[in-house]
């Protein structure tokens, strides 16, 4: 059973420099586009942030990546796992697949407060896909930037093109549209990055600003202080893996073109000469198991296959296929079966069925 890690590092160290600059150098050009004479309502406390999608999380929408803090060259997020990458600075939202992104997720105000600048011009491109020089100093694409008062801003990166539904000056409320969620500037799949700053200093949202300093950098036993509402903490409980999409394919799919909507069949023709069960999980593990079945209409178990992952992986896409029988393919309802077991226990299911015809 083939497995294609996709946390691809080169990639990721080309385009390092550029994305660690992308919010901090994205707030300079903006400054021109603030309009006057508005004043940013006053908070002496920070802001209560409620989700800032409007999207079932766990069912539609994951976070992928969390603040780093690791102060080193490596990775760990604010409950001591892997969802982050060195030097990241906010939460990125995501959707499973770029079908998703173009039905539409709506990005929404995390608090109160005054647009302070937006952009909107920049193509939804896979940043491997795009001319760098395009990306520099605009490597969170699309973005809405609110001013909360008393230094407190929350940002909204990579929103698809023309959906900014604000207009800098403008008031809005918590859970009010601001866009959707897009693939523009660095970024290699569909989300949003939500970034909550007090003046320059990244502030994460899921321990505080107290515990948000260097000097708690890679404390996973510093207090926390969330900044989330009840309801909003409940919606965002910790998740480190999580079952993206299935599907079936006709031939051994390639991991891109499917996330890019490929290989979704529903049905397939009898003289199809393989049937191809393949997955998209987030958060796998080294020593994880990878546990492929694909059971035919009468009940009986034509594959079962187990891979043991060899290296831990923000997100991976693997499948597994069996071939024609001789005596040809039964007609009716085939299902794929998809467990990721650690530790002796499933972590990750999904199931998905094909018709034959």
């Amino acid at each position: 059973m083939p497995e294609i890690p996709t946390d691809r590092t080169p990639p990721v160290r080309r385009f390092r420099c550029l994305a660690l600059l992308s919010f901090a150098a994205v707030l300079l050009p903006f400054t021109l586009m603030l309009s006057g004479g508005l004043a940013a309502p006053a908070a002496a406390d920070p802001p209560v942030l409620e989700l800032p999608v409007d999207c079932a999380m766990g069912e539609r929408c994951f976070v992928q990546n969390y603040v780093d803090h690791d102060p080193g060259p490596g990775r760990r997020d604010y409950a001591c796992g892997r969802l982050s990458y060195d030097g990241h600075g906010g939460t990125d939202i995501r959707v499973p697949d770029h079908p998703a992104m173009r039905q539409g997720v709506a990005v929404v105000a995390a608090a109160p407060g005054i647009v302070r600048a937006t952009r909107d011009e920049m193509d939804d491109v896979d940043m491997r896909d795009a001319d760098p020089a395009t990306l520099r100093n605009r490597g969170g694409g699309n973005t809405v930037i609110l001013d909360h008062g008393d230094g407190w801003q929350t940002i909204y990166g990579h929103l698809r093109r023309g959906s900014v539904a604000v207009k800098p000056g403008e008031r809005v409320e918590a859970g009010q549209k601001l866009g959707l969620i897009g693939l523009s500037g660095l970024t290699m799949f569909p989300h949003v990055h939500f970034e909550l700053r007090r003046g320059s200093a990244t502030i994460d949202p899921f321990v505080g600003p107290k515990n948000s300093g260097p000097e708690n950098a890679g404390d996973c036993n510093a207090p926390r202080a969330p900044l989330w509402s009840a309801a909003a903490a409940a919606k965002l409980a910790y998740r480190e893996s999580a079952g993206l999409v299935a599907g079936f394919a006709a031939d051994p799919p390639d991991a891109e073109q499917t996330r890019r909507g490929a290989h979704r069949e529903e049905v397939l023709g009898r003289a199809s000469s393989s049937l191809v069960y393949w997955v998209d999980v987030m958060g796998t593990m080294a020593g994880d198991e990878a546990r492929f079945r694909i059971v035919a209409p009468n009940g009986r178990v034509l594959s079962e296959r187990m891979n043991v992952l060899s290296a831990s992986n923000v997100s991976w896409f693997g499948f597994s296929g069996v071939k024609q029988p001789p005596e040809g393919w039964v007609p009716g309802s085939y299902r794929g079966v998809f467990t990721l077991v650690r530790g002796g226990k499933p972590v990750v299911e999904l199931e998905r069925r094909v018709e034959i015809r």
